[in-house]
């Protein structure tokens, strides 16, 4: 039995590759990294969105495609292939399960059309529900929300911003209300934006369903973690076809690179070890829509540990395979071991998670 991706999601993970190799070479990524190029970043989003990625998981009923995770999987593979300097997982995968499984009929039949039209933007922040810092948190009482909440995830721009509390309700603010500070947060990869929000009395509406339910947002991290490990299978395997193509190229001693055995048996490694993480990310996505919540929960926490651990392996070896040059600016392989490296702590470290995945299996009794 043959599992992987069907023609269609092939179809859409190749149109944003190629979209990406033509409109955000490693010259505008630099550009964008450095702050200057907010102007292409519009351009390359905006290019990406005409692609159809912010309907992905609206059902049908409120005007989007309806389709599964493992469809946003194969987009997010894509994006972390080329770096892609845009929101994803946040606006386009857990704003909209988070709406179409917390909110109310009302809700839903109000904001996830606007998603669709790319008429509202989501941001998201569930950092207070997975391991809140001790000065960090927030708190609804009368429908306001005070607190303070780290790595919101694609809240720049944004015209909403959902977050949850440590009991698990997930409630949105509009991000331009008076009593919200929101300041960006300083992060290795400067291909995707986090902020911080301080909130003092801001008004909020709750996602009804959230509050009755606290499996709710267990459900939209376990999909951002999936996502965010299809990120780091895709950078990962991008960094090891650079690795591949500069050993076949650089010359020592008259001899390319590659024909050493030393340089054969790190770019094989890698090879060898990433292999396996497709099918575990594409079961993960599968599971997250056909399989029972522990089951399903399971494999995420899996899929996001276990491609921490390889993606950090294949960036630090794929590097050194470039020697010196692979920490230059030049060549710009930074963007995606970077890029791998925030992908490990966002939503739980690897420690983290498999420390949720034990309890879930009763080891840890």
């Amino acid at each position: 039995m043959y599992f992987g991706l069907s023609e269609e999601q092939e179809f859409f993970q190749d149109n944003v590759k190629k979209f990406l190799a033509d409109n955000a070479s490693i010259d505008e990524i630099r550009k964008i990294a450095s702050g200057e190029g907010q102007d292409l970043q519009s351009e390359i989003f905006q290019g990406i969105i005409n692609l159809g990625i912010n309907s992905l998981l609206v059902p049908e009923k409120y005007g989007g495609l309806g389709v599964g995770l493992l469809h946003a999987v194969a987009i997010s593979q894509a994006l972390g292939n080329g770096v892609g300097p845009i929101p994803f997982s946040g606006s386009y995968v857990m704003a909209p399960l988070a709406i179409n499984l917390g909110g109310s009929e009302k809700q839903k039949e109000e904001l996830l059309p606007k998603i669709v039209s790319n008429e509202t933007r989501f941001g998201i922040g569930l950092s207070e529900f997975v391991g809140a810092r001790e000065d960090a948190g927030l708190e609804i009482k009368n429908n306001k929300a005070s607190g303070r909440a780290l790595f919101v995830m694609d809240a720049e721009n944004s015209d909403k911003i959902i977050l949850a509390t440590k009991a698990g309700v997930l409630f949105f603010i509009d991000s331009k209300d008076k009593n919200l500070t929101a300041s960006g947060l300083t992060t290795v990869d400067k291909t995707r934006t986090f902020q911080e929000l301080i909130l003092d009395k801001v008004d909020c509406e709750i996602l009804e369903e959230s509050a009755k339910d606290i499996e709710i947002v267990k459900k939209v991290i376990d999909a951002g973690r999936i996502i965010l490990a299809a990120d780091t299978l895709g950078a990962s395997e991008s960094m090891i076809e650079k690795a591949v193509a500069y050993s076949k190229e650089r010359k020592q001693f008259n001899r390319t690179i590659g024909s050493f055995q030393a340089v054969k048996h790190m770019c094989a490694e890698m090879a060898a070890d990433l292999e396996p993480c497709y099918s575990l990310v594409w079961q993960a996505a599968h599971s997250f829509d056909v399989d029972s919540p522990i089951e399903s929960r399971l494999l995420a926490c899996q899929a996001k540990s276990h491609l921490s651990e390889i993606g950090k392996s294949v960036s630090k070896k794929a590097t050194e395979v470039h020697g010196g040059m692979g920490f230059t600016d030049l060549l710009g392989l930074h963007y995606w071991f970077k890029r791998i490296g925030l992908n490990r702590q966002i939503l739980g470290a690897p420690e983290i998670v498999r420390e949720e995945a034990a309890e879930i299996q009763g080891f840890n009794q």
